[in-house]
């Protein structure tokens, strides 16, 4: 997942970038609406007050859309005053948030040249981030918990296999009541990061928006896990994820009760919320477009949003 999606000559994010939006791959809740746009500009206002922080800080920006509708979407007194932090470690896509962005950002290759930048002192935000990290998967066998692998023949086909038990990475998905049979993945390159990193982060307020659940109803009606790849707006699974390595997207449902274990030595406190109830907070959801982003049938539910303070 790691080669197919970040090598930076054959990887997706290198090579099809492009593919994102309606006549892509696929599309983001930002290219739909710019209700997201409104309500993390309204999160970041009321965050930045409170942290008495002038550095906002974006994680995986994509083309930068996402970034430049929110600093418009902040009231003019403070828009001036905000240091937009974008990192990005794609060079076609930091090129485009250039073009797009000008002189507004300043750009980094890691969060901790980021928060560098800003004394420590940030509040960050991140719009489908984590499901683009690659995951471990695993399956539960009379033996117990075994971790799969792939192997490619001769003919480029894709073969799975399980490895002997062993030591097993921190998430809660072991934890739950689990029949033989079913396939879990962690997020174990993400927890990683957050490692690496959040020791930097001295104070203010990080949102996380991703699809996903927590632990206890992640994987229900899903035995095979939430492993999928998307091409031309067509979900793939099965076998189907692992052809056209390089062409096609690769993700994974997010464990948000991972994150809240994984990073809560480093905050002060935590809020779990649908995306329906971010959107509440700061919208009216009056105009069509945004109440479909809400509904409880589509992102409103599919989609969580995480938000932490240092």
């Amino acid at each position: 997942m790691d080669w197919a999606l970040h090598d930076p000559e054959h990887g997706y994010y290198a090579r099809r970038i492009s593919a994102v939006g309606q006549r892509g791959d696929f599309t983001t809740a930002p290219m739909l609406s710019d209700a997201p746009a409104r309500a993390i500009a309204g999160w970041a206002r009321r965050a930045m007050q409170e942290a008495r922080c002038q550095n906002l800080i974006e994680i995986g920006p994509g083309e930068g859309t996402l970034a430049a509708a929110v600093l418009k979407n902040l009231p003019w007194h403070l828009r001036w005053r905000t240091r937009l932090h974008l990192v990005e470690t794609s060079a076609p896509l930091a090129e485009r948030q250039r073009k797009l962005l000008g002189k507004r950002a300043t750009w980094h290759r890691s969060v901790k040249d980021a928060l560098a930048a800003c004394g420590g002192n940030a509040v960050i935000f991140s719009n489908e981030l984590v499901d683009a990290f690659p995951v471990r998967r695993f399956q539960k066998t009379t033996e117990g918990w075994q971790e799969m692998a792939v192997h490619f023949d001769t003919q480029r086909r894709a073969h799975e296999s399980l490895l002997p038990p062993s030591l097993l990475p921190d998430s809660s998905a072991f934890l739950e009541p689990h029949a033989l049979g079913q396939c879990i993945e962690v997020h174990d390159s993400y927890r990683r990061y957050l490692r690496e990193w959040l020791p930097a982060w001295k104070s203010g307020r990080m949102l996380t928006i991703d699809y996903g659940a927590t632990a206890e109803t992640l994987y229900h009606r899903q035995p095979r896990g939430t492993t999928r790849a998307y091409l031309l707006q067509q979900r793939l699974e099965g076998p189907a994820i692992y052809d056209n390595p390089g062409r096609q997207d690769l993700t994974a449902d997010v464990n948000f009760t991972d994150l809240q274990n994984w990073s809560r030595p480093w905050v002060r406190d935590q809020r779990l919320m649908s995306f329906r109830e971010f959107l509440a907070d700061s919208l009216n959801l009056k105009d069509p477009v945004d109440r479909a982003l809400a509904d409880d049938c589509g992102a409103g539910d599919a989609f969580l949003v995480l938000d932490q303070r240092r």
